[in-house]
């Protein structure tokens, strides 16, 4: 016995530990060859389905970025145009307001000279009536006081009417004569 045990070290010891027996080799391929035949049918299809997929929308997400992006460039585009247009707008609308507003107050100050003009035609005319009225009185007063005191120098009545009128005509032309060479004399006294 002895012997058998020596024979089956020795037999053991050429073998090497590292490579397995045929019959270990040749069930670990039958099972390698199943289990690569379930990957390649079975898992394998649907990763790469999902890697498909995953790929896809990440293309969809990128293809919809960019449509927003060209979106939202042109939507700038378009309000800095509108932004551009409504401050050209308003500078025509203040420039506008501007002008008539300049309008209105020409035409205002135009409306308050003729009403001034107006009213001091207006006044001219009754200052001029009002000193008529009064020369009027004035001279019938003068009148009648000139032949009161005429008739005290003279001593005489000057009831006589066309006899009186020819007389306060005469005075009151040389009082309106002095007072011409007057009235010259105060403007060129005002000129010095």
């Amino acid at each position: 016995m002895l012997h058998a045990v020596i024979a089956a070290a020795t037999e053991e010891a050429a073998k090497n530990p590292l490579i397995p027996e045929w019959y270990d080799i040749i069930w670990s391929a039958v099972c390698f060859v199943v289990i690569f035949f379930f990957f390649w049918k079975l898992v394998l299809p649907k990763m790469q389905k999902l890697l498909d997929d995953r790929a896809e929308a990440i293309e969809g997400n990128i293809a919809k970025a960019d449509d927003a992006q060209r979106k939202a460039e042109a939507a700038l585009v378009q309000y800095t145009a509108q932004l551009a247009d409504a401050r050209a707008e308003a500078g025509q609308i203040r420039d506008q307001a501007r002008t008539d507003g300049q309008r209105i107050v020409a035409e205002h100050k135009e409306q308050a000279a003729a009403e001034a003009g107006r009213i001091a035609a207006s006044a001219k005319a009754q200052i001029e009536a009002e000193r008529q009225a009064a020369v009027v009185s004035l001279r019938s007063e003068v009148g009648t006081l000139a032949i009161d005191l005429a008739s005290g120098v003279i001593g005489e009545s000057l009831s006589d009417d066309a006899k009186a009128s020819a007389i306060v005509d005469r005075f009151l032309a040389e009082l309106e004569a002095s007072e011409v060479p007057a009235q010259a004399a105060a403007p060129a006294a005002g000129k010095i």
